[in-house]
């Protein structure tokens, strides 16, 4: 809990692109103490990187995406949001291609993958930041904002007009197991029409039933049903919890969304990083110590 963390040894994830529908891998690889996360791209020349970072996401609409002038990757929330949940500080993400696996949709794939190399603990010391002041972002309905707290704790609120959706709403303390038990298999979802719309444009190749939740006009089309009661409101928690990750370093304070997806939150995170007045860097001992504003 006090010091930076990594994982033991690379481990791969194979699978398809959510877009190309082709064969996509990732390896996770181990970083020393103050690297950070980074994406690679080991199979260009010079092996080109991106950090994960607020200021290098390019685009938010459906996913959120991180871009160079070397290349560009997207969809890296679902692998994210685990790093935000077992606090790991530092990594090196590897694809040998254009998109990161899909998955089954949801962060299990991902969590799997790490769990079964395991963490280790490095000799720097983890800097949190905490926030000490709220932090607000809105645009009409929706909105997003963070107020301190002595952990990581997400509320959120989605609406959607289909029958099978409505109104949902969770307030989740996010740990290891919880994040494991209640958030990690959550999946995406997405309505019929636009993934016929997305196909016409060459997108979502990769996308069936059994790597989303889809809905037509009548419900649930997947056959095993969901896999919670609020599957859908669950997903947005893992989105935001990926997307937190582009802070550069983990977050204590208590995150509230109300029908916020990743534009909100990239804005909310980039207005954050700015407010140097209303977070401190710290590091945690035996009680709180304050390392300095950042």
């Amino acid at each position: 809990m006090y010091l930076q963390r990594t994982i033991r040894q690379r481990v791969a994830v194979d699978g398809i692109g959510l877009h190309t529908g082709e064969p996509a891998r990732i390896v996770f690889r181990p970083a020393p103490p103050d690297t950070g996360i980074y994406v690679l791209r080991g199979d260009l020349p010079g092996t080109p990187s991106i950090r994960v970072h607020a200021e290098n996401v390019s685009a938010t609409s459906l996913a959120t995406t991180l871009s160079s002038s070397a290349f560009s990757v997207s969809t890296v929330e679902h692998c994210l949001s685990a790093l935000a949940a077992y606090r790991i500080d530092n990594l090196y993400i590897e694809l040998d291609g254009p998109e990161i696996p899909i998955g089954d949709g949801s962060a299990k794939t991902f969590l799997d993958a790490l769990l079964s190399v395991g963490f280790v603990e490095q000799e720097e010391p983890r800097r949190y930041l905490y926030v000490t002041e709220p932090v607000f972002y809105g645009e009409g309905e929706k909105h997003a904002y963070v107020v301190p707290y002595s952990g990581l704790r997400v509320t959120c609120v989605i609406e959607f007009a289909h029958g099978a959706i409505g109104k949902q709403r969770i307030d989740v303390d996010i740990n290891e197991t919880s994040f494991a038990r209640e958030i990690a298999g959550a999946r995406t979802f997405g309505f019929l029409k636009d993934v016929e719309a997305m196909r016409s444009r060459g997108l979502a190749r990769g996308g069936s039933l059994d790597n989303a939740i889809v809905l037509d006009d009548q419900g649930v089309m997947n056959p095993g049903g969901l896999r919670f009661a609020d599957e859908f409101v669950r997903h947005k928690v893992l989105d935001a919890l990926g997307d937190l990750v582009t802070l550069g370093r983990p977050l204590l304070g208590h995150v509230v969304l109300h029908k916020a997806g990743h534009d909100v939150m990239n804005k909310l995170a980039r207005k954050l990083l700015q407010s140097t007045d209303r977070w401190r860097e710290m590091q945690l001992g035996g009680e709180y110590a304050w390392a300095g504003k950042y």
